[in-house]
């Protein structure tokens, strides 16, 4: 797969040739971004694939049991006085 980067290498599109999207198609799909992927023939743009919109609440615990939270998430880290 193609990664296109600007100047600032910042992650502007993924492009993939029709054949070799058609060989990984199922694979690409399974690991579809939400930028989603351009495909090309002959190095021209002929469709772009993106995922399909879910609702926010399909979202809500969708990564419990995968992340760990470690320490106090509401603080900085720093000990501070709000009077001083």
């Amino acid at each position: 797969m193609d990664i296109k980067y600007d100047r600032l290498y910042i992650l502007v599109m993924k492009k993939i040739a029709a054949a070799k999207f058609k060989e990984e198609c199922l694979s690409l799909l399974d690991r579809l971004g939400p930028e989603g992927i351009i495909v090309t023939k002959h190095g021209k743009p002929v469709a772009k694939v993106l995922p399909f919109q879910q609702a926010s609440a399909d979202l809500v615990g969708v990564l419990r049991e995968r992340i760990t939270i470690k320490g106090d998430i509401t603080s900085t880290g720093e000990r501070w006085n709000a009077g001083d």
